[in-house]
């Protein structure tokens, strides 16, 4: 079970969004973790670009977003009511839109989508703590007592 975890609900509206990607990456910095600092950017990206795409296309609808850290991975979920799965893609050069899941799959260890019973989720996994950072930081807390 992930000691860190949120979850949000996202009502249908770019300021809503926008609110939401704050809340999670306030929560994230938050959760006292020596985190990566290129990739707690990645995460702010993926965070930003999976909230917009479902409030983008959920009609409007109410989407949820979920963020947990297991280990060193920070897993990053958005469910909402479409069920038409996204897809990567690369838009022209004078498109203004269109890059998002592109941006997601480019910088997530991770990521996919599948539909659920009232529509889909769309997910990344992210590594965001550096090892050497997290083997300074382990070296520093008292060992743990066995008896």
């Amino acid at each position: 079970m992930a000691a860190h975890q949120l979850t949000l609900s996202v009502p249908g509206t770019p300021a809503a969004a926008n609110a939401a990607r704050h809340k999670v990456m306030t929560a994230i910095r938050g959760w006292d973790v020596a985190f990566d600092a290129k990739a707690l950017d990645t995460a702010e990206l993926v965070v930003s670009e999976l909230i917009t795409n479902a409030v983008q296309h959920a009609a409007n609808g109410p989407a949820t977003v979920s963020v947990a850290l297991d280990g060193s991975v920070l897993s990053v979920e958005v469910c909402d009511a479409n069920r038409a799965l996204p897809r990567p893609g690369l838009p022209g050069a004078g498109e203004e839109s269109g890059r998002g899941l592109f941006l997601v799959a480019a910088m997530a260890d991770r990521y996919g989508a599948e539909p659920t019973p009232t529509g889909k989720r769309s997910w990344a996994e992210i590594t965001v703590i550096d090892a050497a950072a997290d083997l300074a930081l382990s070296a520093t807390r008292p060992p743990l007592q066995r008896s």
